[in-house]
């Protein structure tokens, strides 16, 4: 994958080079090389572009790009060179852009999934042993230290826990849960350690079907999109067939390239996957966790949007935005008060 982007990182400043290098020369009064330098920059492209296609095929499947490839060289065959580096500069282009696209995807999703706990405090005879939570077993106790991100669903074995459950409900205040109240995974223990009692195994917990949850939106393909792939599918024997009957009628192939370069569906087919791949990967940066692309499709004709409770739609913490106080009364000394209380509370408010 590396040396996969790497070539399409090359192909574009090939490409672009070309194009630059071509347009200083056509203005300087050297046309003849500014075709060369347009047709040296378009070659490598249209290379790596059919070994692409023939590796698809060979694996049963079967693209649009192929009209880039006739494009590119139809522009090549007919002297038509700027043509030709502008459509490979737009194909090779595209694929960098959905490259980026995914690998900040990737990057959001491995953050996502670092803050899973890897080390679960375990209660044995001998003692608390640290072992891995894939090893944690339904039934097993588990200490969960000040600080700590809960490896695994379970209920509260202690007298009671505060937890901060704002990365999965998004509310700023900590919960108190008394004994025998659950506690998900993927939540912080914002208070004392406490000890807790596993009802789930490390992969069936809360946040291990969230990790699934946002793999799989990223991975599944929205309506629309497949609705693009559709009609691109479409597009390339309606591009030939069109191609075809323009030079026929003119009597002028350069008139089927014209038709073959507008044609070029580059555009078409990386714009939807790429928009909603940084949709969802920004949407989990945020907290937002997209379960399907159907949903962020919708967003787009959505005027009103209704929330079943308060407290959810938060920053994730709590802050002091004003103090009131009856008439006569000091709010200096009423922030002294409530900080001499705050001395001696756990509690984060």
């Amino acid at each position: 994958m590396i040396n996969e982007r790497f070539l399409r990182r090359a192909l574009v400043f090939v490409a672009l080079a070309g194009l630059a290098g071509g347009l200083l020369a056509y203005f300087t009064g050297r046309g003849d090389l500014a075709h060369w330098i347009w047709a040296a920059a378009t070659v490598p492209v249209v290379i790596a572009l059919a070994v692409s296609i023939v590796r698809d095929l060979l694996a049963g499947r079967m693209g649009v790009d192929a009209i880039a490839l006739l494009s590119m060289s139809a522009a090549l065959a007919l002297g038509e060179t700027l043509a030709g580096v502008v459509v490979a500069l737009m194909y090779a282009g595209g694929n960098v852009l959905e490259d980026f696209a995914v690998a900040r995807a990737e990057r959001d999703m491995k953050s996502l999934v670092d803050r899973a706990p890897r080390i679960a405090h375990l209660r044995t005879r001998k003692g608390i042993e640290d072992v891995p939570i894939d090893d944690v077993k339904i039934a097993d106790t588990i200490l969960v230290r000040a600080g700590d991100i809960i490896p695994v669903d379970g209920f509260v074995a202690s007298d009671a826990a505060m937890i901060d459950e704002s990365a999965l409900t998004g509310e700023a205040i900590p919960v108190s849960r008394p004994r025998g109240d659950n506690v998900r995974s993927g939540t912080l223990n914002a208070a004392k350690a406490f000890e807790m009692t596993a009802t789930a195994t490390a992969g069936e917990s809360t946040y291990a079907g969230i990790v699934r949850l946002v793999t799989a939106a990223q991975t599944a393909k929205a309506p629309f999109i497949r609705v693009a792939d559709r009609f691109a599918l479409v597009l390339l024997p309606v591009s030939v067939i069109v191609a075809g009957a323009a030079w026929f009628f003119a009597g002028d192939p350069v008139r089927g390239l014209a038709v073959l370069v507008v044609a070029t569906p580059c555009p078409l087919i990386l714009a939807a996957p790429v928009a909603f791949i940084s949709g969802v990967s920004r949407a989990a940066r945020r907290g937002i966790l997209i379960k399907v692309g159907a949903a962020l499709e919708a967003l787009s004709r959505t005027h009103t949007v209704l929330f079943d409770k308060t407290g959810t739609l938060t920053v994730g913490g709590a802050r002091l935005v004003a103090i009131e106080t009856a008439p006569g009364e000091s709010a200096d000394e009423v922030l002294a008060l409530s900080g001499s209380l705050e001395q001696a509370s756990q509690h984060i408010v």
